[in-house]
């Protein structure tokens, strides 16, 4: 019995054997499916790491700006004003758009490592996002049109550096920059008219 088990095991390892014809060397095309294994697996990695920043640079600055608006943006001097004026929630919905667009293009900015080619877009970046959430409180909640006009003039000048910065390193991230402008202007003509009133 020992010898026929013995000859089952050796034919058994034969045939591994004989699988691969030199079992001391791998062939490639072993080692090109475990470094194809391998990269899938990395680029699975930095693509999930992706997406959490993502989440996290569109999130954090339209969560504080809707912060803004819930705490400060109820705007009781604004809704008695006798003169037409837009409505709340469309100022609103501008404010929070130009927080997600800045917000996308600075992280495909910061994807292609602008912010630290460029150190100074990620100042200019802030100062936007901080000046668009102090306009919507400033200008509808408080009603300080003459002080929102200045807010306005450092919201489109921070816009300006954030589209050269961007526009240099990540073209997609300085079009996406694009539509603030016209968001602002929007907001900017609001609060003109209202400084008029």
């Amino acid at each position: 019995m020992d010898t026929t088990q013995e000859l089952r095991h050796g034919a058994a390892d034969q045939q591994v054997v004989d699988d691969n014809p030199n079992p001391g060397i791998t062939t490639s095309d072993d080692n090109d499916s475990s470094k194809t294994r391998r990269e899938s697996s990395n680029r699975t990695a930095l693509a999930k790491r992706g997406l959490k920043s993502l989440a996290v640079m569109l999130a954090v600055p339209v969560a504080l700006n809707l912060a803004a608006i819930s705490m400060f943006g109820s705007g009781q001097n604004y809704r008695s004003l006798t003169k037409w004026v837009p409505p709340l929630w469309p100022l609103h919905m501008l404010s929070l758009l130009t927080s997600l667009f800045m917000s996308l293009s600075a992280w495909l900015f910061w994807a292609d490592g602008g912010f630290h080619k460029r150190p100074r877009a990620f100042y200019l970046y802030a100062a936007g996002i901080l000046l668009n959430m102090l306009w919507d409180p400033l200008v509808l909640g408080f009603g300080a049109s003459r002080l929102g006009l200045g807010v306005c003039v450092g919201m489109i000048s921070a816009l300006i550096g954030c589209y050269r910065h961007f526009s240099a390193v990540n073209p997609a991230a300085g079009h996406l920059v694009k539509p603030c402008f016209g968001l602002y202007g929007i907001l900017a003509l609001v609060n003109l008219r209202l400084a008029c009133i």
